[in-house]
């Protein structure tokens, strides 16, 4: 790959980076693409080089958001197929993630905006959840495929909608108890 292209593909990946955190922080609607390449450090014209549309941003985006998870738990020498259900809750369902969502899933943090969202997104995002659901299914006891899936949606529900309840409580003690109800359920999923 040349200079140039490699420069591009750089670029490219920061204004992927970008976007991916700053829309988990303000919403697909918290920021326009003249503050986003601004942020980036780059000019609005330069946009079109590297994205069709908005659209195509936001895709990737939420990609990005959705891949985040796992590259960091390969920074840190973590295998995430050999965590626990309770693990898992441990990491999810904590402060850092209720207090940070710029770095944690999207879906605790742009849900409702997903759903309103355009057809690519919403397939990454369909993707996101069968890949969860399918990691936390493996994790869950249960007498066959079917009970396990059950507990892993639930699970899932209930660590993504409890991150986000927690973040909307204005009494902290009303949001730890959220986080740590949830936690201690899903770590249970596995019995």
């Amino acid at each position: 790959m040349g200079r140039s292209q490699l420069e591009k593909q750089k670029t490219h990946e920061k204004i992927v980076e970008t976007a991916s955190r700053r829309l988990r922080e303000a919403g697909l609607d918290g920021i326009g693409v003249a503050d986003l390449m601004k942020e980036a450090g780059l000019t609005v014209g330069g946009f079109y080089k590297h994205f069709a549309s908005r659209d195509d941003l936001v895709a990737e985006a939420i990609q990005s958001a959705f891949d985040s998870w796992g590259r960091k738990l390969e920074a840190e020498g973590i295998n995430p197929a050999e965590m626990t259900a309770a693990d898992i809750a441990e990491r999810y369902v904590s402060n850092c993630h209720r207090d940070n969502p710029g770095e944690g899933c999207p879906f605790a943090a742009l849900t409702s905006d997903i759903s309103r969202s355009g057809e690519k997104a919403r397939a990454i995002a369909t993707d996101g959840l069968r890949r969860n659901f399918a990691g936390l299914a493996s994790k869950a006891a249960g007498a066959d495929e079917g009970e396990r899936r059950r507990k892993a949606i639930m699970a899932f529900a209930m660590m993504a909608g409890g991150v986000g309840l927690a973040r909307i409580s204005s009494d902290e003690a009303l949001s730890a108890e959220i986080l740590e109800t949830i936690r201690a359920f899903v770590a249970g999923i596995d019995k």
